[in-house]
């Protein structure tokens, strides 16, 4: 299993990418071939000092062939340029392998 991990930084209107990311974005997501479960937290806080991030979103896939997929489908395409309308500056993306303990 593979995830899809975006990381947010604190948005300059917090209210605004809230209603945004729940109401528009986050369907959008949920559209997309193959996605096996989301998970969405809030950033609370940090060990030491004040936390880099905002929130953080977890999309996992059964594998890297079936992301690969989703990303290329009209889904993935529209939940893109989606997160590139409201979020391009503080978004970073990194895809990562699941190990079960």
């Amino acid at each position: 299993m593979v995830k899809l991990i975006a990381l947010y930084k604190t948005p300059e209107n917090t209210q605004e990418f809230d209603q945004h990311y729940f109401d528009i974005h986050t369907p959008l997501v949920k559209k997309m071939p193959g996605l096996r479960k989301l998970e969405i937290a809030r950033i609370t806080g940090a060990p030491i000092g004040e936390p880099k991030h905002y929130l953080q979103a977890e999309m996992y896939f059964d594998s890297q062939d079936a992301l690969n997929a989703a990303m290329a489908s009209p889904e993935g395409k529209a939940t893109a340029r989606d997160l590139m309308s409201f979020a391009a500056s503080i978004v970073t993306m990194f895809y990562a392998e699941v190990k079960e303990s």
